[in-house]
């Protein structure tokens, strides 16, 4: 755990290079950019970057652990989600307020409520995939983009109906324009009309504002209230330790914060494992015929296999409240600290042989939280990850179940920005043929004579 002090600042060394050429080559290309600094100055250096100026980036575990345990009221997360998403959203939250809220925000996502919302996801997944053309190279990432909005905006409001037909027009184009927005600096964040970046966000967002005191409105009203249990009727009804409710601006907020960041990363990690998939034929083999026999090992350590390869945040940033002793660094008040998650996940030091695609080095064992850290870590980490986390299990279950995947040997996809996330650049693109019963049935009972 990282401590203040007050001794002399002491950071490692950087690259001495122009802010805006770091900057450029930071924003257009996030992964490499890190990466090929990281092979030059190892697990520890300092960076000057547009919005945060001077960071230390770090992806040695001991320094993660130490940032991610650190008490939130010495580190602060530094980000512009919060500017975005607005000041109730836990992006924005920071010490006792950010704590508060945390508690309860937790019931809703709790492991053993995602059961009840695996049947919602599988219905989207079965809905989604009814039209996918068999034998035509096409691409996921739209497809996923729409299971899992429809998926969270079933299990967030807990109904469909024309207010959610609205969300689901207004969201997908609000979403990653807002995402690039996020990582401008603030003078490049204004309303300039109707036809400007900014201003088209904006408008959304008080449209996206419109609806939800309207959906807020009708939960307060239905009889059943009490006994519901989608996560908008969870949130109304949560209470802070005085006895007070989260603000309707605040539950806006909230609920944008889990639509925006909850089914775009989810999607693109999913358009990720397609991708992948296609390329690992012999994985692709047994993960099928481990989900014809019912059984879920292999489909995790692929799922975590693919965030550690292909994570679709680059990293997890906080800024210092107080100088601090982080490792044999001391850094002063006021600083960026950014964990890189590809360094950490790419690091020899971490993961054995890490550059190769291998879900068996997760099976038998969960993931190491201060290496394996897509979902960030400590108090901030990110709050639906288990909701997260079933969706890709349930879908990659359901899409197995139904189609056969086509392979090849072609490159993989290379990263694509879509501002805060990193996406395949040609949107996870397959080759599906449609499975029949009789022949899911068969390689269901060859994978239970194999385990026996």
């Amino acid at each position: 755990m990282a401590e203040a002090t007050t001794d002399p600042v002491r950071l490692p060394p950087g690259p001495r290079l122009p802010k805006l050429v770091v900057g450029v080559g930071f924003l257009a290309a996030r992964h490499q950019a890190l990466a090929a600094i990281g092979r030059r100055y190892g697990s520890a250096f300092t960076v000057e970057l547009p919005i945060f100026g001077n960071a230390l980036v770090i992806s040695d575990r001991a320094l993660i652990k130490d940032l991610f345990t650190t008490n939130s009221d010495l580190v602060a997360r530094a980000s512009n989600l919060g500017q975005v998403l607005g000041p109730g959203s836990t992006f924005s939250l920071d010490g006792t307020e950010h704590r508060e809220r945390r508690k309860l925000l937790v019931p809703p996502f709790h492991g053993k409520r995602m059961a009840g919302y695996e049947s919602i996801v599988e219905e989207e997944v079965l809905r989604e995939c009814a039209t996918w053309p068999e034998g035509e190279e096409f691409e996921t990432l739209a497809p996923m983009m729409r299971i899992t909005l429809n998926a969270i905006l079933r299990t967030v409001f807990g109904a469909r109906g024309e207010t959610l037909d609205e969300l689901r027009e207004l969201l997908p184009p609000m979403v990653p324009l807002a995402s690039r927005m996020a990582v401008l600096p603030k003078a490049l964040r204004r309303d300039l009309g109707p036809w400007s970046p900014w201003g088209r966000v904006q408008r959304a967002r008080r449209r996206y504002d419109a609806i939800i005191a309207t959906l807020i409105a009708e939960a307060r009203a239905d009889p059943a209230f009490e006994d519901r249990t989608d996560i908008l009727a969870l949130l109304l009804q949560a209470r802070y330790e005085d006895g007070s409710p989260i603000s309707d601006g605040h539950v806006a907020d909230e609920l944008l914060t889990l639509l925006a960041a909850g089914h775009e990363t989810t999607a693109t990690t999913l358009a990720w494992a397609m991708e992948r998939l296609r390329r690992h034929p012999r994985l692709l083999a047994r993960l099928t015929a481990e989900i014809d026999a019912g059984g879920t090992e292999l489909t995790q350590a692929t799922v975590w296999e693919v965030q550690r390869t292909r994570p679709v945040i680059e990293a997890t940033i906080r800024v210092t409240r107080e100088r601090l002793r982080l490792g044999e660094w001391v850094v002063p008040a006021g600083h960026t600290v950014i964990a890189s998650i590809g360094m950490s996940h790419e690091s020899g030091q971490n993961f054995t042989d890490p550059e190769t695609f291998n879900p068996d080095r997760f099976r038998g064992a969960n993931p190491d939280t201060h290496t394996w850290i897509p979902y960030g870590g400590g108090i901030r980490r990110c709050i639906g990850a288990a909701f997260a986390n079933m969706e890709m299990l349930v879908t990659l279950r359901t899409l197995l179940r139904e189609f056969e995947i086509g392979t090849t040997y072609a490159p993989g996809e290379r990263r694509h920005s879509r501002g805060v996330a990193t996406a395949p650049q040609r949107g996870g693109r397959v080759v599906v043929y449609r499975r029949t019963a009789a022949v899911r049935a068969e390689s269901g009972r060859d994978a239970e004579q194999v385990s026996a």
